[in-house]
């Protein structure tokens, strides 16, 4: 294989990290060179992160079967994001959808996705539709932020008003303002002879 490149290792990666800065730095240009340090930051605390928690996730059970182990790397959203983002995460782009719709609070299901334009349309169900843990907008936001880790193929996200499969709402109150406490005829409730 003449044409594949050999991964580094740590300590190769380290030094061509260190002449990338440098040739920023001899370029003059300080926001540049600052900017870098910075991405090289970035990057090191989201791969520690996920690393420390991938080790943390292994070492609470480490007698269980590596099937159940690869599992919980899979459901934790940073893990999976880091597996996502290197092309490495097993599961195809619907699975991951549908495992981040799981994740959310609210009822919603898939009513198709776009892989071209990026575009999910989702549909609030069962009691999301009286409102239930938030605003439409609250629960768009709750599915880009889900997505962004296990699904970045969606880059937008439209709610569509559910269809009602329950019974109708509706609203019990005391009446409106001035109201006796007359019956249906307007007439005052028969009350029982002595």
């Amino acid at each position: 294989m003449s044409g594949a490149r050999t991964a580094p290792n740590a300590e190769t990666a380290g030094r061509m990290v260190e002449e990338i800065l440098d040739r920023l730095a001899s370029s003059g240009d300080r926001a540049a060179c600052e900017a870098a340090e910075e991405l090289v930051r970035v990057l090191m605390e989201f791969y520690g992160a996920a690393f420390a928690r991938a080790m943390d996730l292994l070492g609470h059970c480490p007698e269980r079967p590596a099937r159940e182990a690869v599992d919980a790397l899979l459901r934790d959203e940073l893990v999976a994001g880091l597996l996502v983002l290197h092309g490495l995460h097993p599961d195809d782009a619907p699975t991951r959808i549908a495992h981040a719709l799981d994740a959310l609070p609210q009822d919603v299901e898939s009513i198709g996705f776009d892989p071209a334009t990026g575009e999910l349309r989702l549909r609030l169900t069962g009691s999301a539709d009286c409102g239930r843990d938030g605003s439409r907008d609250a629960v768009e936001q709750a599915a880009r932020d889900t997505l962004a880790c296990f699904a970045p193929e969606v880059t937008a996200v439209t709610l569509e008003a559910g269809t009602a499969s329950g019974p109708v709402l509706l609203q019990i109150g005391a009446g409106p303002p001035g109201a006796s406490s007359s019956g249906p005829s307007g007439r005052p409730p028969a009350t029982a002879a002595p």
